[in-house]
């Protein structure tokens, strides 16, 4: 039942389904632009889940090596194309780009079967004591094993 919560990586790109609810939608029953950026987070938090590393591990892992460590969005560039609406599925993909010492580059795309709706170029960076520090290896190698 996990796996289906947290999605699925499929041809090394991570697949999660999420249904629009009034909730997520302005008066006009069209998605809220901002909330798109809500889906993307649940996308990259169990892509990492899915490669098997949750948060909470690595937070044990890098306890000695980076304390406190945290991924921030470093930059984002984002194109909304068309909407969503009540009731729409969709998917959002995670693609990942590139991985470099303290950052991993990650194309991010919101689908409704073929239409594509939202893009953006992510990148996060991996930090701790306010300081950029070396993605661990265990992610690194996870990551590029999947690209």
């Amino acid at each position: 039942m996990t796996a289906s919560l947290d999605g699925e990586i499929r041809d090394g790109n991570h697949h999660l389904q999420v249904r629009i609810y009034f909730e997520d939608t302005d008066a006009g029953q069209i998605v809220y632009h901002a909330n798109f950026l809500r889906f993307m987070e649940r996308g990259r938090t169990n892509y990492l889940r899915l490669l098997g590393t949750n948060q909470q591990a690595l937070l044990k892992a890098t306890a000695n090596d980076a304390p406190g460590f945290s991924f921030v969005v470093r930059s984002m560039t984002i194109d909304f194309l068309k909407p969503a609406v009540l009731d729409d599925l969709l998917d959002v993909i995670t693609i990942p780009q590139e991985v470099r010492g303290a950052s991993i580059a990650l194309l991010q795309e919101c689908r409704r079967g073929d239409d594509l709706l939202v893009t953006a170029r992510v990148r996060v960076a991996f930090i701790s004591g306010g300081k950029a520090r070396r993605i661990p290896t265990s992610l690194r190698l996870a990551v590029e094993g999947h690209r």
